[in-house]
């Protein structure tokens, strides 16, 4: 039996649905969770996190129901939802000592694993300043370091690099890598480089119904053929955009190279290309 399995999951905000018959299962790894905005992704994560109950569906946690018995998920769970709060008036240090308690960390063991998420998160040299004071991508930071506390066997993390800079970035996603080990992560994410460098296996939720379920491999490879490129005067880069699936535009000199995802030749002069993972992304989408 796999770690976390989720079946026919449905939810409701009164007459919208959100989510509809939503099934998967998934063991230990760093899984994606990809989507357009309306997808359906944070209603889901909120459900695997216990916040929200289903309209319809079960979900386990190594076996147990999650919301019959929330608190044994509870125990392994950590979760950074995307708009994560804090405490402006307490530092770092404080606010993560707090967090700490009500998870249920206590003495050295609680001193340790703050220590220890405060170096992962590279805060330890501001631990001691107000939180109020802190950037937007500190702030994430801290978001990170909370989820992390109680050394999750589950971590569901919403947006997780929002406001943070490519070295910061970077760093996440080497600290992901890491931690992966024998847990699952579960990332939520707009910024499909993030998903390139880790993720091993990808969620694909369009209108509330899972689009795909697979490999990065597996849907690269059903890409491929159906991703073009060539030059265009800049003129004629918003008619194209009106008649073809771009996914990318770029300067070259007096002129454009874009990247289309077409199932033939789209232009004279296109030449197929190797498709990235959000070429592989848009030409599901279209679909």
């Amino acid at each position: 039996m796999s770690l976390l399995n989720v079946q026919a999951v449905s939810h409701r905000y009164g007459p919208k649905l959100a989510l509809d018959q939503v099934s998967f299962a998934l063991d230990a790894g760093i899984v994606g969770l990809l989507g357009p905005n309306g997808a359906g992704k944070s209603s889901l994560m909120r459900i695997l996190a216990t916040l929200t109950r289903p309209s319809a569906g079960t979900a386990t946690w190594r076996g147990q129901d999650i919301h019959r018995r929330p608190q044994a998920l509870r125990a392994e769970l950590g979760y950074l939802p995307q708009d994560f709060g804090v405490y402006e008036n307490l530092s770092a240090l404080e606010f993560l000592n707090y967090l700490a308690a009500v998870k249920g960390l206590r003495g050295a063991h609680c001193r340790a694993r703050v220590e220890w998420v405060l170096l992962q998160t590279g805060l330890q040299d501001v631990a001691g300043r107000r939180l109020g004071g802190y950037s937007g991508g500190m702030r994430q930071r801290v978001g990170i370091a909370q989820a992390l506390l109680n050394d999750p066997a589950l971590l569901i993390v919403d947006e997780p690099t929002v406001g943070l800079d490519p070295g910061e970035r970077m760093r996440f996603r080497h600290m992901l890598s890491e931690l992966a080990g024998e847990r699952l992560v579960l990332l939520s994410t707009h910024i499909v480089a993030d998903l390139e460098v880790s993720a091993e296996r990808l969620l694909v939720l369009d209108g509330g119904r899972l689009k795909y379920s697979g490999s990065m491999e597996d849907l690269l490879e059903a890409a491929r053929g159906q991703v073009w490129e060539w030059l265009v005067e800049e003129g004629a880069l918003k008619s194209l955009r009106a008649q073809l699936c771009l996914s990318q535009s770029t300067k070259a000199g007096k002129d454009i190279r874009v990247r289309a995802i077409s199932a033939e030749c789209p232009a004279v002069g296109a030449q197929a290309v190797a498709p990235t993972l959000e070429d592989a992304y848009m030409n599901l989408l279209r679909t």
